[in-house]
């Protein structure tokens, strides 16, 4: 029999654990939030904890320095119990929305040309039914057919057996009079099958809202639009950071920790409740409740869907790198876990491999990038920087590995973009003096990504940096020095930040930047070199995901993330994903069209093929190793 060991959190609660366990799971079983950016792997240094007595046993130290473990610290996803021990947990991170919350959402406009009584696939019928008698003894849902074909000219209906329970009191209560919820198509029901989704006694006014919503379930973000389908309208929007995220910052460490005994189970579950909160306060809103939506469009990048689905995914980051499945059929919200109608309709959107998910089919719908003739760039710079180059005769598409680099994982006083995070970043030429702009206005406590792009554009232009990305120490400022991490550069000295600590970016920071720039410049590139397109060629690039609406298009050229093309040719979108779910769930032709361009898509694995290291390789300086592809950076630096 193992031995137990007695686990204190100290401020929480106390639990008993055999030898072997690892304090993370201790932590879960004692209900103590311990965030696991990445994953559990024991890289992000970020679960670190003190141990206040007894000992464990460290699996790793990485992120810890030997006075660090001499101090007590280690990191919880590495820690080994093999004693009674009382644990000290630092506050965690909280994560806060943005400046621009989703209570200042833009206003969403209606397609061109949108017709609801044409392009919606649900809709309301108001029926008069005769009343049975002694001479027509015909039961309810016979009855309710009957009318159904008279009035849609279809066949064949089916309806949920919660409905079916509702028919006979609703008829009789309505004195025959009925509304029917109807909807007369899916992805995968023949096209005579129309399905019965609510029965209520009376008619309902002709101006009743019928609700849907669109959905994007983003590695960082989830975003929930609440739709009147009666009309098109987005009536009420909202977006929160998506629950999984202490479970891995990256897709590849939350597909890692799937695989870790419960883990699955435990992200499916942190991410529906998100979705879930967002949808009762998309309701809360609007003045409904989610048990009157009745259909839902849901996108996102292949591990997103997986994972909320609970679909093994370990295969996606494993060669040949490939989905469980590209388009799930057509669901319903009970079997997915949405706090909505049980028998909703859940359109899970269709994706195109691995890294290349619904996310991205759902932005080139978005864009209408398959409808245009000029040659198009469309990138979704993030974790796994994914893009489509085409237009209305042909689209490829590819991702690559970027790593969260730019989402502030990886950097050591990297964070994401809440308050007290530096986003800004200028550099005076002769002194070095820095001067930031922190979201909030408040002290800095770190950087996040546009901050880091604007930092390391400007280290390089004012020659703190050289082109390979090394820090110059021979400077006449105190601000460059060598630290525990090697040479640094200090933006904010300990007395001006909210941490009390200098903020600092290092060489590896710098060198962790320039590697998931690399990858995705290369990305790009190889793309368009396979099909024999120079990137001058490209008459517009579009710019989708929300970290896209805070790239600083001149510092991001400057650095060699973005190509060298007249500002006017960029256009950010924000989120394009949730965007293109909304006109999937309004518009039956747009989901054909959806469908349509995730079977054009070529898609290119870059992992196999040897120019993408070439172009990586070259693509890991300051901007370029070829000056010649980034002219306008270049006349600069003369």
């Amino acid at each position: 029999m193992q031995r137990q060991h007695i686990v204190t959190f100290i401020g929480t609660r106390t639990v008993n654990v055999p030898t072997g366990t690892l304090l993370t799971e201790a932590a879960a079983l004692a209900g103590q939030e311990i965030t696991q950016p990445c994953g559990g792997q024991g890289r992000c240094g970020r679960c670190a904890v003190f141990i206040k007595t007894g000992q464990v046993r460290h699996r790793s130290t990485q992120r810890l320095t030997a006075a660090d473990v001499a101090a007590g610290y280690a990191l919880a996803c590495q820690a080994v119990i093999e004693s009674n021990i009382s644990v000290v947990v630092p506050e965690q991170e909280k994560v806060e929305r943005r400046l621009t919350t989703d209570l200042t959402a833009a206003e969403v406009t209606l397609p061109p040309g949108y017709e609801p009584a044409q392009s919606q696939t649900l809709q309301y019928l108001r029926l008069d039914l005769p009343p049975p008698n002694m001479d027509d003894q015909t039961d309810d849902w016979s009855r309710v057919q009957l009318a159904l074909r008279h009035h849609t000219g279809q066949q064949v209906f089916n309806a949920p057996l919660a409905v079916l329970r509702k028919l006979g009191p609703a008829l009789r209560e309505g004195d025959w009079r009925i509304t029917i919820l109807l909807e007369t198509e899916t992805w995968d029901r023949p096209a005579d099958l129309a399905t019965v989704l609510d029965i209520l006694p009376g008619h309902l006014p002709e101006d009743t809202p019928i609700w849907g919503a669109a959905i994007d379930i983003g590695t960082t973000t989830v975003t929930v639009w609440l739709v009147d389908l009666h009309t098109g309208q987005v009536v009420a929007q909202a977006a929160e950071y998506n629950g999984q995220i202490v479970r891995g910052e990256d897709v590849i460490s939350r597909i890692i920790y799937a695989g870790k005994s419960d883990g699955g189970a435990e992200l499916k579950t942190l991410v529906l409740e998100t979705v879930n909160a967002l949808l009762h306060t998309v309701c809360k809103r609007a003045s409904t409740t989610p048990d009157r939506v009745f259909k839902v469009a849901l996108a996102g990048n292949s591990t997103m869907m997986h994972l909320l689905l609970q679909i093994p995914a370990e295969s996606i980051r494993l060669s040949p790198f490939i989905t469980g499945m590209n388009h799930p059929p057509t669901l319903t919200a009970h079997e997915v876990g949405l706090d909505i109608v049980p028998h909703a309709t859940v359109d899970c959107l269709p994706g195109v491999a691995s890294y290349v998910g619904a996310d991205i089919s759902a932005g080139v719908l978005a864009t209408e990038l398959y409808t245009t003739e000029p040659v198009t760039l469309f990138m979704d710079v993030g974790t796994n920087g994914e893009t489509v180059l085409g237009n209305q005769d042909w689209l490829v598409t590819c991702a690559c590995s970027a790593g969260p680099a730019f989402e502030g994982a990886g950097v050591l006083h990297g964070m994401r973009a809440t308050n007290g995070a530096i986003e800004e970043v200028w550099i005076h030429h002769t002194t070095y003096e820095p001067t930031c702009r922190v979201i909030g206005g408040k002290a800095p406590r770190g950087f996040c990504g546009s901050g880091l792009i604007s930092l390391l554009a400007e280290m390089f232009l004012t020659g703190l940096l050289d082109k390979s990305g090394n820090i110059k120490l021979d400077l006449p400022t105190s601000r460059v020095r060598t630290g525990l991490h090697g040479p640094e550069y200090v933006v904010a000295w300990g007395d001006e930040t909210a941490t009390g600590e200098d903020i600092v970016i290092t060489h590896v920071d710098i060198d962790n930047l320039l590697r998931a720039k690399a990858a995705i410049y290369a990305g790009y590139a190889v793309l368009a070199e396979s099909v024999g397109v120079s990137l001058d060629m490209v008459e517009q690039v579009m710019i989708g995901g929300a970290f896209g609406q805070y790239i600083n298009v001149e510092k991001a050229v400057q650095i060699g993330l973005l190509p060298d093309l007249p500002w006017e040719q960029f256009h950010f979108l924000g989120n394009t994903s949730v965007r293109g779910a909304y006109h999937a769930l309004i518009d039956r032709d747009a989901r054909r069209h959806l469908k349509a361009i995730a079977d054009r898509m070529t898609y290119i694995e870059l992992s196999a093929d040897n120019r993408f290291y070439e172009a990586f390789t070259s693509a890991l300086f300051l901007p370029h190793t070829d000056l010649s592809r980034f002219p306008t950076v270049q006349a600069e630096m003369v």
